[in-house]
C-alpha cells in the first residue's frame, strides 16, 4: 500500500464563557482548564483509503447523562471534516480542536461521526489497487457519539490533552452481501511524542508493529521513499519490534526499551537500514469461519502468533471476520523461519533465523475472539506444505 503523510490543522476552539454557559454554568464564574482532541490512526489490512467524516467531540462529568441531557461540552469543527485516517501513521495527528473545560472529573468521551445518507460517501473505504470508493454501512451510534473508555481530571490553568487511536484495520467488517460496516474501535493514548523509530528497506506491504506479549500495542508502516517508520506515543515499558510484508520472513527485535514519556529509541538507521529476509517457500492462507451465537452484533477477529522457545510470543497477522457469515483469510502468511534480534543500543542489530518458535517453523496458533465471548486457540495450524482451509471456530 502506498501512504501519503499529511497534517491538517482543524480550529474549533469554544470560549469559556461559552463553555460555562454550556456546563450548566451562568451564575458564578468557575476555575477552568482546556481540552484538546486530536486523531490517529493505526493502519489498515487490505485498504489504501478509510475515510471517516467527524462532526464533533462531546464530553461530560456524569457517565449516566444521555446524549439530549443538559452539561455537555461539545469541540464542533466548523463544518464535518472528511479524514482519511490512512494519512495518519507514523505518529502525524489530526487535530479535532480545544476548548476551556470547567475543572473536575469527566466520566464520558463521544466522537460524534456523519453519518451515510442517501447513498452518500461520509464514511467509505477504497480497497487495495482500487480507485472506487465503497459507502461504509455506519452504527446508529455515529448520530449520539461512540462512547469511548476514557476517564480525565482537569486542573484548573491546566491543559489536558487526547489523542483518540482510530484502528481501521479492526474497525472495518466485511458483509456477506460483499459491502463493508464500520465498527469503530478507538483507544484513547498519550499525546506526548515519543515511541520507537526506524529504517526498513523496501519491501511490499511492510507492516511494523510494538508488541508485549503478543499484543499489537502500536503498529504503522513505514514511508513509501525513505523507509522511516515510527510506532508513536506508547506508554514507558519494554516492546518487541515486530516486523511482516510480503514472501519475507517475520522479522523481530526483542525487548526494546522505552524509559520515558518523552525518550524515542532507534532501531536502525538510514544508513543501515534492516533488511527482511527474502522467504525460499511461498507465503500460504489460513482461513475459516468464527461463529458467534445467533443475533449477536459483534465481529469476530482472528489472530495468527509464534512463540520464540527463548525470546517473546508475537503476532504475526490478525484480520476481522466477515460480520455477517463469519469467514476470514489469514493471507501471506510467512513459512520461513522468523529472524530475531535482540535490541542493543549499538546498532545495527543482527538478526538470525531461528527454528525454535513454537508451534514450529510455518507453524500457528490461531486464536479467534469477539467482544464479550471466550476466545478459542487451534495449534498447530501447519502450512509448510499448503494452505489451510476449515480453520473454524465457535465463539460462547
Amino acid at each position: 500500500m502506498n501512504f501519503t503523510i499529511r497534517n491538517f490543522s482543524l480550529a474549533a476552539s469554544l470560549s469559556a464563557a461559552g463553555l460555562l454557559a454550556a456546563c450548566g454554568g451562568g451564575g458564578s464564574p468557575q476555575a477552568s482548564g482546556t481540552l484538546s482532541v486530536a486523531m490517529t490512526d493505526a493502519p489498515s489490512c487490505g485498504y489504501d483509503a478509510v475515510n471517516v467524516t467527524v462532526n464533533k467531540v462531546r464530553v461530560h462529568q456524569s457517565a449516566s447523562a444521555g446524549e439530549n441531557d443538559a452539561g455537555w461540552t461539545d469541540i464542533t469543527l466548523p463544518a464535518p471534516k472528511k479524514i482519511n485516517l490512512l494519512d495518519l501513521t507514523n505518529g502525524v495527528l489530526e487535530q479535532l480542536g480545544e476548548t476551556a473545560l470547567a475543572a473536575g472529573h469527566y466520566t464520558q468521551l463521544r466522537l460524534v461521526l456523519d453519518s451515510n445518507t442517501s447513498g452518500g460517501m461520509a464514511n467509505s473505504i477504497v480497497l487495495t489497487g482500487s480507485t472506487n470508493e465503497i459507502s461504509l454501512n455506519t452504527p446508529s451510534a455515529v448520530q449520539s457519539g461512540l462512547k469511548l473508555g476514557h476517564e480525565f481530571d482537569v486542573a484548573a490553568g491546566q491543559k489536558v490533552d487526547l489523542v483518540l487511536d482510530f484502528d481501521a484495520c479492526k474497525s472495518i467488517v466485511k458483509k456477506g452481501n460483499g459491502g463493508y460496516a464500520l465498527k469503530p474501535v478507538i483507544n484513547v493514548i498519550p499525546t506526548v511524542l515519543n515511541g520507537i523509530n526506524g529504517y526498513i528497506s523496501p519491501a511490499s506491504n511492510v507492516l511494523v508493529s510494538a508488541q508485549q506479549n503478543g499484543v499489537v500495542i502500536r503498529s504503522t508502516v513505514p514511508n513509501a521513499t525513505t523507509g522511516a517508520f515510527f510506532l508513536a506515543r506508547v506508554a514507558p515499558g519494554a516492546y518487541d519490534v515486530v516486523i511482516t510484508a510480503d514472501n519475507r520472513a517475520t522479522t523481530v527485535i526483542a525487548a526494546v526499551p522505552v524509559a520515558t514519556a518523552t525518550s524515542t529509541v532507534a532501531v536502525s538507521t538510514a544508513a543501515t537500514p534492516i533488511s527482511l529476509q527474502t522467504a525460499a517457500t511461498p507465503a500460504r492462507t489460513i482461513s475459516g469461519t468464527v461463529t458467534l451465537p445467533s443475533g449477536s452484533t459483534e465481529a469476530g477477529y482472528v489472530a495468527a502468533r509464534q512463540s520464540f522457545a527463548t525470546g517473546p510470543k508475537v503476532m504475526v497477522k490478525y484480520q476481522g471476520a466477515d460480520v455477517t457469515n463469519g469467514t476470514y483469510t489469514l493471507l501471506n502468511m510467512p513459512t520461513a523461519a522468523p529472524q530475531l534480534g535482540q535490541y542493543s543500543a549499538t546498532l545495527p542489530i543482527t538478526f538470525t533465523a531461528r527454528t525454535d518458535t513454537m508451534p514450529g517453523t510455518g507453524k500457528y496458533a490461531v486464536e479467534a475472539s469477539a467482544n464479550g465471548f471466550t476466545s478459542k486457540t487451534v495449534t498447530p495450524v501447519d502450512i509448510t506444505t499448503a494452505d489451510q482451509t476449515g480453520v473454524n471456530f465457535t465463539l460462547q
